[in-house]
C-alpha cells in the first residue's frame, strides 16, 4: 500500500499548487501521528527535490526520529536531509536580500513568503540538531550562528505580516502558523542559554522571553496549521524533559496534560503521545501508570524498533525508583544490546545496578559487575569529534575498577540517578524517597566500616549530597541544609569529584528559594556560577543556575532581555 501510494505521488504532476503541497504534508503527518512512519515518509518522498514543504517535512520527520531515538546514525541523516531541504527552499526565494524594503515589500509572492518560513525553519532545525549532538560550548556556538540567522529572518517577517502590505494569501493561515513557531521556538530556546553562552553567540543584551515563547506555541500548538504538531512537540519536550535535565526539575505536568488531551483522542495509539503520557506519569510519582504507558508505546509500533529504546530508558528508571534493580538492569540490558546511542553509558549502568545487590545474591545471566565496569571505556563514542558528557562521566567514575583490588563506588545508581535529576522526579512519593534513603543510609554504614582510601571523601560527599535531597523531598529542611553544607565544607578534601561542591551549592539554593530566602539563594548562584570550572557536567549546572536565576528573576548581570 505505502509503495502505492509513493508512485502515485510520483505521477502527479509536478506543478501542484502551494495549497496542494500543504493539503498532501497535513495528510502525511497525519500519517506518521498514526505511527504509519513509513507510509508517512513515502508519500512525502517523491516530491523532496521540487516542494519546498515536502522537502521541510519530510526533513522534520527524519529529525524527529533523531530527537526520539538519541541514534547517532539518525542525527547525522536528519542533518544532511535538512541542509537538502534547505537548498530545495533557496530555489523559492527571492533573489534580492531584504523582505521589508518599502519598494519591493509588497511584491513578494505568496510563495516567496512561504519561502522565507521554510528557510528559516530548515535553519532553526539544524541549530536544534547540532545541539542535540553534544552538550558542549562548541556545539552551543555552531548551533547559535544557525540560530541567529533564522531569527533575523523571522524577525523580519513577522514585521511584514503585521504591516498592511503583506500578501494574505490562501494558505497564509500556514505562514502566520510557521512564524509563530519559529519566534516561539527562538524565543523558549534562547531563554534555556545562560548568559555567557549567548554573549560567545553575539546575542549580548538579548535572551529569549520565555513566557512570549510559550505563548506563541500554545497558539500554535492549538491552532489547525501544518506546524501545530511541531508547537505541541516542542512544548512537551520542554515540560517534561527540559525543564528537568537544563531546569530546576518543576515539569508542567498540569500543561503538559491539557496539550495532551486532544491528541491522544486523535492518535490514541500514537507512540510519541503515549510516551509523553508516561512521561507526565513520571513526573507525577505515579510510576506504575508511566511503567504501563511506556509498555504500550512499545507495543503500538514495531517499525521503529529504536523508538522503544527511549521507553526502555524511562522504564529503567522507573523501576531505580522503586529500588527493582533486577528490572533496571534488565532494560539497561536491552538498551546496551539493541541501541547504539551511548553503549559506555549501558553498560555502566547494568554494572552500576548489579553493584547494588547484595554480595550473596546470584547475578542474571552470570555477569560481574567489575568486569562490566572494566569494559566501559572500551565504548566511547565521539560524536561530531567529541564525547558526550554523560558518557566522559561514566567513564570516568568507571575508571577505580581498573585496580586489581577495585574500591567499589558507593551508590553509582543514585549518583547517575541525580544527574538526570531523578531525585525531583520522586519528590511527590514519600515512599520512594524513603527507600532510596535507606539504601543510602547502608551506603553510609558500609563506608564508616571500611578502611579509609583516596575515595573516602568524595563518597561520603556523595552520600551527603543525596541524602540531602531526600531530606529535602521529606521536608526535614534543617537537615537537608545541613548535609548540603558538609560538601561545601569538604571543598578543599575531594580528590576526584568536583563537581559535588557546585552542585551542592546549586542544590543549596534550591532549598532556600523554597523557603523563600531568596537573597541568600542568588548569593550562591552567582557563587555556584562564577566560582567552579572544568568539573563534570558543567554546563548541565550552568543550565540550571541560569534556570534558578530566571526563576528568581534576578539579575544574570547582563542588559535588559528583550525579544521579537
Amino acid at each position: 500500500m505505502s509503495s502505492e501510494r509513493g508512485a502515485n505521488a510520483a505521477d502527479k504532476s509536478s506543478h501542484m499548487t502551494l495549497k496542494e503541497c500543504l493539503d498532501e504534508c497535513m495528510e502525511a503527518l497525519d500519517l506518521f501521528l498514526n505511527n504509519h512512519f513509513n507510509e508517512s515518509l513515502d508519500m512525502l518522498r517523491p516530491r523532496v527535490n521540487d516542494s519546498m514543504y515536502h522537502a521541510l517535512i519530510y526533513a522534520t520527520v527524519l529529525e524527529m526520529q533523531a530527537m526520539m531515538t538519541f541514534q547517532h546514525d539518525d542525527i547525522t541523516r536528519a542533518g544532511h536531509t535538512m541542509k537538502s531541504a534547505q537548498e530545495v527552499c533557496q530555489r523559492f526565494r527571492r533573489k534580492s536580500p531584504g523582505l521589508t524594503n518599502k519598494s519591493d515589500g509588497e511584491s513578494l509572492t505568496e510563495v516567496q513568503l512561504h519561502a522565507e518560513v521554510c528557510y528559516a525553519e530548515c535553519q532553526l532545525q539544524r541549530a536544534a540538531l547540532t545541539f542535540l549532538q553534544d552538550e558542549n560550548m562548541v556545539s552551543f556556538i555552531k548551533g547559535g550562528m544557525k540560530v541567529r540567522n533564522s531569527y533575523l529572518i523571522y524577525k523580519e517577517l513577522h514585521t511584514l505580516i503585521k504591516s498592511n502590505t503583506c500578501l494574505k494569501g490562501p494558505s497564509h493561515l500556514h505562514l502566520a502558523g510557521g512564524i509563530s513557531f519559529g519566534i516561539g521556538a527562538f524565543n523558549l530556546t534562547l531563554s534555556l542559554f545562560p548568559p555567557r553562552i549567548l554573549r560567545l553567540l553575539e546575542f549580548a543584551g538579548f535572551s529569549g522571553d520565555k513566557e512570549y515563547g510559550l505563548s506563541l506555541l500554545h497558539d500554535g500548538a492549538t491552532g489547525m496549521n501544518l506546524r501545530s504538531m511541531l508547537c505541541a512537540l516542542l512544548l512537551l519536550c520542554y515540560y517534561t524533559f527540559l525543564t528537568f535535565i537544563l531546569g530546576t526539575g518543576e515539569g508542567e505536568v498540569a500543561e503538559a496534560e491539557r496539550l495532551l488531551k486532544p491528541f491522544l483522542r486523535l492518535y490514541p495509539r500514537g507512540a510519541i503521545f503515549l510516551f509523553f503520557a508516561g512521561r507526565t506519569e513520571e513526573i507525577k510519582g505515579n510510576i506504575d501508570e508511566a511503567v504501563a504507558l511506556f509498555e504500550d508505546g512499545c507495543k503500538a509500533q514495531q517499525t521503529w524498533k529504536q523508538f522503544h529504546h527511549m521507553c526502555y530508558w524511562e522504564l529503567m528508571w522507573c523501576f531505580t525508583y522503586k529500588r527493582a534493580w533486577k528490572m533496571a538492569y534488565f532494560y539497561a540490558d536491552l538498551l546496551s544490546q539493541e541501541s547504539r546511542w551511548s553503549k559506555a553509558m549501558y553498560v555502566y549502568m547494568k554494572a552500576a545496578y548489579l553493584s547494588m545487590l547484595p554480595k550473596e545474591e546470584a547475578r542474571p545471566f552470570g555477569e560481574d559487575e567489575v568486569e562490566l565496569f572494566r569494559q566501559v571505556p572500551t565504548f566511547k563514542q565521539k560524536i561530531a569529534g567529541k564525547s558526550p558528557p554523560t558518557e566522559k562521566f561514566a567513564i570516568r567514575k568507571a575508571r577505580r575498577y581498573k585496580a586489581s583490588c577495585p574500591v567499589r563506588l558507593p551508590v553509582p545508581v543514585l549518583e547517575m540517578m541525580y544527574m538526570w535529576n531523578g531525585f525531583s522526579m520522586i519528590s511527590k512519593r514519600p515512599e520512594l524517597t524513603e527507600g532510596l534513603m535507606q539504601t543510602l543510609l547502608d551506603a553510609e554504614r558500609s563506608l564508616q566500616e571500611s578502611p579509609e582510601n583516596e575515595y573516602s571523601v568524595d563518597d561520603r560527599c556523595l552520600i551527603h549530597l543525596l541524602k540531602g535531597l531526600c531530606w529535602k523531598n521529606q521536608g526535614h529542611l534543617k537537615d537537608a541544609e545541613e548535609s548540603l553544607k558538609r560538601v561545601c565544607s569538604s571543598e578543599k578534601k575531594i580528590r576526584f569529584d568536583h563537581y559535588l561542591v557546585p552542585n551542592s551549592v546549586v542544590e543549596l539554593s534550591l532549598l532556600y528559594i523554597d523557603q523563600g530566602r531568596r537573597d541568600e539563594a542568588i548569593k550562591l548562584l552567582h557563587k555556584a556560577k562564577q566560582n567552579y570550572k572544568d568539573y563534570s557536567m558543567e554546563s548541565r549546572t550552568q543550565f540550571r543556575i541560569h534556570a534558578a536565576l530566571a526563576k528568581l528573576k534576578a539579575d544574570p548581570g547582563e542588559d535588559e532581555d528583550t525579544h521579537l
